[in-house]
């Protein structure tokens, strides 16, 4: 079963088609926020490399965040846009738990960490599974200090992956725990096809419209709006529908 897979939700965006054997063609963006200039090109990067034609895909994988606010947009909207116009199936997955597939096999627990950008940090926590990692918290968002103190208070040794755990390096090894390196830095969309497979093959999928963002917190156009209406002495509000 051939799987497109979008990854858009941190600064390193990717795209890839892989199916049951393994990866047949990739693309990646390094660190950048030109999410909506990447895409489309990308898919069809993909497609002439791996030779097969778009009726090829015969589904559609995204990943919903949590993380920057117009990459999700971004990708969702691809998926969504596609999966309509070809009556593909889809899977959304979390960008957390794409971020600590690859380490699946640590012996020790896995602490997820994203950049949320104004001072705070996504993060959650992972052992070791039978066919992968299992989450063994909520998503977490909060100011660097609010992951130390959750990272002290684990009894077992931590490794902190992502790129929050990267431009927190000296916090976060303060507590104890180690840091990966920056091949762990983001998550990608090969992971995330590999975690969507088996979804597509229980055929435990969603329908294109029914993608939803994982924000935890609240959209930063939306605070910015509210903020603002706070700045000329108003009480904060939200736009109008359209607006």
């Amino acid at each position: 079963m051939l799987v497109l897979g979008i990854e858009t939700c941190t600064p390193s965006s990717s795209v890839c088609l892989a199916n049951e054997n393994g990866l047949l063609a990739g693309a990646a963006l390094g660190r950048g926020n030109a999410h909506g200039e990447f895409v489309v090109p990308a898919i069809d990067f993909c497609l002439r490399q791996a030779r097969l034609p778009m009726d090829a895909v015969a589904g559609i994988a995204v990943s919903l965040g949590p993380g920057l606010f117009t990459g999700m947009r971004v990708g969702i909207a691809t998926a969504q846009m596609l999966g309509h116009a070809r009556r593909l199936p889809v899977v959304g997955l979390n960008s957390l738990d794409l971020l600590a597939f690859p380490v699946r096999h640590a012996r020790r627990m896995v602490c997820s960490v994203l950049d949320a950008k104004r001072g705070e940090l996504f993060w959650a926590f992972y052992r070791s599974a039978p066919g992968g990692v299992q989450r063994v918290t909520e998503f977490r968002v909060g100011p660097p200090p609010k992951l130390a103190g959750e990272i002290e208070a684990v009894r077992d040794d931590v490794l902190c992956i992502g790129d929050g755990a990267l431009a927190q390096r000296a916090l976060v090894e303060s507590t104890g725990a180690e840091v990966g390196s920056s091949s762990m830095a983001y998550p990608t969309a090969q992971s995330l096809v590999e975690l969507a497979l088996p979804r597509f093959i229980r055929e435990e999928t969603q329908r294109p419209e029914d993608l939803r963002p994982i924000y935890i917190r609240k959209a930063d156009a939306r605070i910015n709006w509210q903020n603002r209406g706070a700045l000329h002495g108003g009480r904060s509000a939200a736009p109008a529908r359209g607006a």
